[in-house]
């Protein structure tokens, strides 16, 4: 397949997909990759060099819009007893996933693995429920979460470059360094915003027929990039601290990640998904381990969510515990991620590695699945109950 074809093929699924998440009611990130695992399987895929590194770029850009749900000061504004329920929670994970691992001898790297939270399809769930008391504590912990995930990402990255040597803790150093620095421009930042408000706007005008707004991310962008591969660090990390710094300084600019996010979701994210979807061959279900090996992620994932939730039982009801637990369930983005990088570090191979993907493509359909069936049990009727994902779910829950 030349990439003239590739190119085409692309653009077709770019474009085709929001009709078959509507239709579906599948989110369209998981059609991206069905879809291209698809088109791979017939052979209109092939990973060039050009695709991998638009892919890459797309990741990366993915991170840097998920550092955009993260907004500092909101964090920090939650009440203190949430705020340590939420800490305990995620240490919670952790603890669990630990203890799972060691009893059933997986290997370590699982432990980083088992509790990755992202809030990026959190912010679909939002979409379609509205407000709602455990989404709403969903986003809020699911943020602090993302950062714990991204920052145990880049050291779980740098374990297995280094492996456990004089070079990852040296790496460490410099992580520990870097994020105290980053924490200390921030109270800096804020600082000298609050004597000079008129900074915000001199940086990103409210008026801005040059497009600044979108220049100065940009710019932050690519230089925090650029920091962190002259540090030898999770370039990752680096997009996504950009991102949060945007959301933190810059609220004033209410269309920005509305901007930012259109650009990213309509043309490099999903590049992105089709790519991981192409790595994924259909024959690998039929392949000794990959499906089992995909459901046990998937229900040991949902598992230590549920039994972590239970520190919110002063805060949330039990069915609410529940949902919330189901809405952390979908970690798809740094599952893929995670993977990603095991495999380039000959951590995983690629049977593994396509256990990895199958699993998060699993989990996002059972989460969203059980979340609707429960919603139907609370009383509520949704609008997209009559797309073809939505009747599979109702059906499931219809009285008998």
């Amino acid at each position: 397949m030349s990439e003239i074809g590739i190119i085409l093929i692309i653009s077709l699924i770019i474009f085709s997909s929001p009709f078959v998440s509507k239709l579906t009611q599948l989110p369209t990130s998981v059609v991206e990759i069905i879809s291209g695992t698809l088109f791979g399987a017939w052979g209109l895929l092939h990973h060039g060099p050009l695709f991998e590194l638009v892919a890459e770029f797309g990741f990366l850009y993915l991170m840097f819009l998920a550092g955009l749900e993260v907004d500092l000061k909101k964090i920090l504004s939650i009440e203190s007893h949430t705020l340590k329920s939420g800490l305990l929670y995620i240490l919670s994970l952790y603890l669990l996933a630990f203890v799972i691992v060691k009893y059933m001898n997986f290997d370590t790297m699982f432990v980083a693995i088992f509790p990755l939270i992202s809030v990026g399809l959190i912010a679909a769930l939002k979409k379609e429920y509205g407000k709602e008391s455990w989404l709403d504590l969903s986003i809020a912990i699911g943020s602090l979460g993302e950062v714990v995930s991204i920052a145990v990402l880049t050291i779980f990255s740098a374990a297995m470059e280094f492996g456990i040597g004089t070079k990852f803790y040296q790496t460490l150093t410099i992580l520990v360094i870097f994020l105290l620095l980053i924490l200390g421009i921030f109270k800096l930042l804020q600082v000298l915003f609050w004597w000079y408000p008129e900074l915000k706007t001199t940086l990103m005008p409210k008026i801005d027929n040059e497009e600044q707004d979108i220049r100065l991310s940009m710019a932050l962008f690519f230089t925090f990039i650029a920091i962190m591969l002259y540090l030898h660090l999770e370039v990752a990390f680096g997009a996504f601290i950009a991102g949060i710094f945007i959301a933190t300084f810059f609220e004033h600019k209410r269309s920005l990640p509305h901007k930012l996010s259109a650009f990213g979701f309509g043309f490099l994210v999903p590049i992105f998904f089709i790519y991981t979807g192409s790595s994924f061959k259909i024959s690998a279900l039929w392949m000794e381990g990959i499906l089992s090996g995909a459901l046990l992620i998937t229900a040991i994932m949902i598992f230590i969510r549920i039994v972590a939730s239970l520190v919110f039982y002063k805060i949330l009801p039990l069915g609410h515990r529940l949902l919330f637990a189901l809405s952390h369930s979908m970690p798809l983005t740094l599952l893929v991620a995670i993977a990603t990088i095991a495999l380039h570090s000959n951590v995983i191979d690629e049977t593994e590695y396509m256990a990895f993907i199958l699993a998060s493509i699993l989990e996002v359909i059972v989460a969203m699945v059980l979340i609707r069936m429960m919603m139907r049990l609370q009383g509520k009727r949704l609008g997209s109950g009559h797309s073809l994902f939505g009747r599979v779910a109702d059906n499931l829950w219809k009285p008998r």
